[in-house]
Parts: structure tokens; C-alpha cells; sequence
């Protein structure tokens, strides 16, 4: 018993089963009389209780610092400590899978993106359909206002598709300064070394076997998995791909993000002095994106030019 509460129940629970005064069971127990006969003075918020249930259940894998800000959103001022309070009563707490400890290490820092479009970190993801095909999951983030600027889902992604889903975020965002991938294969292509070459973007890459070099696009990619790949069931890429498309738009217009003061993306950049300028980017649909014809073994592989 080491809260006052636990400490009143053992109270009431001696005076009940063997006729104590009020008096001796506090001091057998340890409790101050005042304590005792403290009565809380805490006003009450009608809805909060209704309100905090409805939306974790609506973000399971929201903790509650999360689902106070969105609390706040919706017009309830109330302290972090009472919604972690109601939280843990009602057993909404996330459960989390213990993780490896990693190497101590010293790592090399790279510097921080100060403006929009200073850097864009991208990966792929594995994912499954309900029928068992194997599918692929290509996202893309703005380091500087963690903006997700394109998601897409197919069951491949050659490089030459990866550029043409890059053009269209350049042309509803903007064009990056540098880009940091990992060594996979579709980075390491001439085809996007090229691509890199023609529009005048760094191409940084991660050491081997060094993703934390990549945190953007890992912690993004830890996001994406456990609120939308994990909760849904893909029928088809037509509806991974409006899922998709729906959580990218919550994700850059409502959810919040610790990172930016508790703002989503979008509202962040838009409180930035002068605005952010590019409006938010259409829904890229797969009938914007040609199929991707295979290369015939007989054709030649084209040259890289340096000018």
C-alpha cells in the first residue's frame, strides 16, 4: 500500500471486518486522519471520459500525450496527468514489443534540415494482400516538416516507376535538395542516378547496414505499419491504395506530431511566417502512373553523361 488510496480502502476494509474505530485502523495502517476523510474537490468534465474512449478506439495505437492533443483540438483544456489518470483506469494503455538493445556506438551526425525541401528520406516496406500476393510499399518525407509527399503500393516498383512518382511530388511540392536512401536496388540503378543527375538533386547514402542513418524514413515507416498496415486487411491494390491515399492525407493534415509541437504537417507549415506556398499535393491515382514496360535483354543500358 503506497498511495493514499490503497491506504483509505485497507482503512475501511478494517473498520468493516473487525469493528475498529477510525482512529486506531489509520494508525495500524499508517494513514493520516485527514487524508482519510479528504474529499475531492476536482470538477468534473462532462463527455471527457466518452470522448478519450471514442478516440482511442478510433487510434488504438495512440498514446494518451497523443490523444490529449487531439483532445485539445476538440475543445477540451485539461491537464496530460487526468487524461493519463482516466487512461490507465480504463486499461488503454498501448502495448509495446520490448526491443533489442542497440550498439553503443558513436555515430556520425548529419545536419539538421532547416527549410522545406531541404531533404527528403525515402524507403520501401513488405506488405501482403488478403489472396497472399506479396506487395510493396514506396513513401517518401519531408525531414523538415515531416510531410509524407508521396506513398504508393504495388506488387513492384522498379526505379524507373520510383522517378516518375517523384515527379509528381516535385511538381505538387517542390524540388528537394538532396535525397537519403539505403543501398537497395532501386536506388543503386542508373536509371535513378540519372534521374538524380538530370534534376540536379545530392543523392546521399546510408552506410550498409546502418538504418538509424535513414531515422526519417524509419521512424516514418515505424508509423505507417502500426496505424495502417497492421489495422487493415487489402483486398486489392485499388484498396491499399485508397486506404493509403486516406491515411496519408490524416497524416499530414491531422495528425499531430510530437516533433512540431503537438501540429500536423500541414498546420505546421502553414504557421510558419510567410506560409509553406505549395498547396497540399492531389491524390495520385494509378492511371496517372503508366505501366512499366520490361527492359529487352538486347537493349543497351543507358549511359550516365556528366557534363
Amino acid at each position: 500500500m503506497v498511495s493514499p488510496t490503497a491506504r483509505r480502502g485497507a482503512v475501511a476494509e478494517a473498520r468493516k471486518e473487525f469493528g475498529l474505530s477510525e482512529r486506531r485502523a489509520c494508525r495500524l495502517v499508517g494513514q493520516n486522519r485527514s487524508v482519510q476523510r479528504y474529499q475531492s474537490r476536482k470538477k468534473e468534465i462532462p463527455g471527457l471520459e466518452t470522448a478519450l474512449v471514442h478516440k482511442a478506439r478510433e487510434r488504438p495505437r495512440f498514446g494518451y500525450k497523443r490523444l490529449t492533443t487531439m483532445l485539445r483540438f476538440d475543445g477540451f483544456f485539461v491537464n496530460h496527468k487526468r487524461i493519463y489518470r482516466i487512461y490507465t483506469r480504463l486499461g488503454l494503455a498501448v502495448r509495446r514489443k520490448g526491443r533489442k538493445r542497440a550498439s553503443q556506438a558513436p555515430r556520425m551526425a548529419r545536419p539538421a534540415s532547416r527549410a522545406i525541401n531541404d531533404c527528403w528520406s525515402m524507403d520501401f516496406l513488405s506488405d501482403s494482400l488478403t489472396d497472399g500476393r506479396a506487395m510493396r510499399v514506396f513513401a517518401a518525407v519531408d525531414n523538415f516538416s515531416r510531410r509524407c509527399v508521396a506513398l504508393e503500393f504495388d506488387v513492384a516498383l522498379p526505379a524507373s516507376r520510383v522517378t516518375r512518382i517523384l515527379d509528381q511530388a516535385i511538381e505538387s511540392y517542390g524540388k528537394p535538395r538532396a535525397i537519403i536512401t539505403d543501398n537497395g536496388p532501386e536506388f543503386t540503378s542508373i536509371a535513378f542516378d540519372i534521374w538524380c543527375h538530370r534534376n540536379g538533386i545530392e543523392h546521399h547514402f546510408i552506410r550498409p547496414g546502418k538504418p538509424i542513418e535513414n531515422a526519417y524514413a524509419e521512424s516514418f515507416n515505424g508509423r505507417l505499419r502500426d496505424e495502417l498496415l497492421n489495422q487493415q486487411c487489402f483486398e486489392s491494390l485499388g484498396h491499399a491504395r485508397e486506404l493509403g491515399e486516406d491515411w496519408r492525407d490524416d497524416y499530414n493534415h491531422v495528425r499531430p506530431h510530437s516533433a512540431l509541437g503537438g501540429l500536423s504537417p500541414e498546420r505546421y507549415l502553414a504557421e510558419l511566417p510567410g506560409g509553406h506556398g505549395p498547396p497540399a499535393a492531389p491524390r495520385i491515382t494509378n492511371s496517372l502512373i503508366p505501366s512499366t514496360p520490361r527492359r529487352r535483354p538486347d537493349r543497351p543500358i543507358p549511359q550516365l553523361q556528366m557534363g
